[in-house]
């Protein structure tokens, strides 16, 4: 008896599909990821920051464009008050020194010349330490007498009736006399009236006229009196 053999047909098919059925074997599990939830108040945050951060970042560059504008203008200022003369009228007169050299010297107008010096003669009655404020702005000093032609010119160009401030004063109250140029005090060179210094509170020194002669007399620095101012001649 003849064994009876039996053929099945048999079809391989890829393993994630079957014919007709859902036979695939189940895949490998996925791995789970949790997404990132960014934080929704921070945008809120952050424009406002940087808002404020951007208006002191501004408020701070105006200051300081500020503080600098002033410090040029006052630099600029400075710069242009030292370029401008003081006095914009001079009188001049031309000297001859030599042959070959000619120089004209100068003093504002309205001002006296004297040797290498000019004087100028208030009309307004100040204390001393306003006069001398007054002399400064102008770019001069209360009056220095140092000899007695200086002196004599000086006198014959005053008023007789007014005292006038010189740049003499006691600033200690110790009968140490200075004057305002610093150049030093010599007794030989003086001219007080007689009785003269008197008074250790009189520290200032005015020229006044006593029985018809100029000279010196102490005097309180806070009184009002006229003045003088001196400064050297301008040469061009």
């Amino acid at each position: 008896m003849a064994s009876e053999i039996t053929y099945a047909e048999v079809n391989f098919k890829n393993g994630s599909k079957s014919s007709g059925t859902n036979s695939a074997s189940p895949a490998a599990p996925k791995e789970r990821t949790t997404p990132h939830k960014s934080n929704p108040g921070f945008p809120k945050l952050l424009y406002p920051s940087l808002l404020i951060l951007f208006l002191l970042l501004a408020i701070s560059f105006c200051i300081a464009f500020i503080v600098f504008f002033q410090k040029y203008s006052q630099l600029l200022e400075e710069k242009t008050t030292t370029k401008e003369p003081i006095h914009t009228t001079l009188e001049c007169v031309k000297n001859n020194l030599t042959m070959a050299e000619k120089v004209w010297s100068c003093c504002p107008k309205n001002w006296r010349s004297f040797s290498s010096k000019c004087y100028f003669i208030s009309t307004e009655a100040k204390s001393w330490h306003e006069n001398e404020e007054d002399c400064s702005r102008m770019g001069a000093h209360l009056l220095v007498i140092n000899t007695k032609d200086e002196q004599d010119f000086i006198t014959q160009n005053l008023n007789e009736r007014f005292a006038y401030f010189v740049g003499l004063s006691d600033p200690e109250g110790q009968r140490r006399w200075q004057w305002v140029d610093q150049t030093p005090y010599k007794e030989s060179a003086t001219f007080w009236h007689k009785g003269e210094p008197s008074d250790p509170k009189e520290r200032c020194v005015m020229m006044n006229i006593r029985y018809s002669n100029w000279g010196w007399n102490d005097i309180r620095c806070d009184s009002l009196q006229m003045s003088v101012c001196e400064m050297m001649k301008i040469y061009l």
